[in-house]
């Protein structure tokens, strides 16, 4: 479980991962050694998993983002594909679904021609992978990895 000084610490750090321990304490009303020790504990219990700098896809040349659904043929519990598909820097994300498709694959690349190649090369090199289906995103409204942490307590599992 995680309490109400965990959640107002991991909203603060989901805002701003630099914050300090003595501004978060400053937010919270308690001194910055136990704002080090409570994280401490979070990063322990796995309820605070990392702390990464957002860049800009634009301005690192990778202005394009899609969507692949990729069908694969291997038995159910086998990983090969996940795991190819993890060790292309491209993918951004691969998430096991259920439905016709196995896995949805988010991806960034530099424009569409750079896509193409990407699925072609990277995706098309793997054995296991039966079919793709793409989908382009025109406009990004929202995206964000924060999550909404509710005021009641929760369990961290």
């Amino acid at each position: 479980m995680i309490d109400s000084i965990d959640r107002q610490i991991l909203t603060i750090l989901q805002e701003n991962c630099r914050t300090s321990n003595a501004e978060v304490g400053r937010q919270v009303g308690l001194a910055p050694s136990a704002i080090h020790e409570r994280i401490r504990k979070l990063e322990v219990r796995k309820i605070l998993v990392g702390c990464e700098a957002r860049v800009a896809p634009r301005a690192a040349g990778l202005g394009l983002l899609a969507f692949v659904y990729v069908r694969t043929d291997e038995t159910p519990g086998y990983t090969p594909t996940a795991e190819a598909l993890a060790a292309i820097p491209e993918v951004l994300e691969i998430h096991h679904i259920a439905g016709e498709d196995c896995y949805l694959v988010k991806v960034r690349a530099a424009d569409a021609q750079a896509l193409a190649r990407l699925l072609r090369s990277r995706f098309g090199s793997i054995s296991t992978v039966s079919s793709t289906k793409t989908t382009i995103v025109l406009e990004t409204i929202k995206e964000s990895s924060r999550l909404p942490l509710a005021l009641e307590e929760v369990d961290g599992g």
